[in-house]
Parts: C-alpha cells; sequence; structure tokens
C-alpha cells in the first residue's frame, strides 16, 4: 500500500490538501491540519493506521 502524500487518517492526498510530516518510531507519516487534532487529542482513534497508536497517550490540560 503506498501511503505516501496521502493523510493517514482520511487518504486524502497532497493534492487535495496541505500535510504535515511527522515522525514516529524511526518512521515518517502525514497528516492533514484536519485531523492533527485526531494525534493530539485521540491519538487511540489512530489504530491500525499507526503503529502502536492505542498505547499514545492524548494531550491533556493544555490550552490553545
Amino acid at each position: 500500500m503506498d501511503n505516501h502524500n496521502k493523510c493517514l487518517y482520511c487518504d486524502q492526498s497532497s493534492n487535495h490538501v496541505p500535510l504535515i510530516t511527522f515522525v514516529y518510531q524511526g518512521n515518517s507519516y502525514m497528516i492533514c491540519p484536519q485531523h492533527l487534532p485526531v494525534l493530539i487529542h485521540n491519538p487511540s482513534n489512530l489504530a491500525g493506521k499507526l503503529p502502536g497508536a492505542e498505547s499514545l497517550q492524548s494531550a491533556k490540560g493544555h490550552d490553545h
């Protein structure tokens, strides 16, 4: 499966939305700005899409 230039969460390509690259466990992944809050607040929702996501803790107690 080719996940290059696609949002980890929604599979939209960089042809349709801007993408943010992040590194986790030595691998690069991309996520669109719309779904960045999922990575921050509910990373367990990425289970099956990001290895070990079910064990990631959400960010709590911070202001935006």
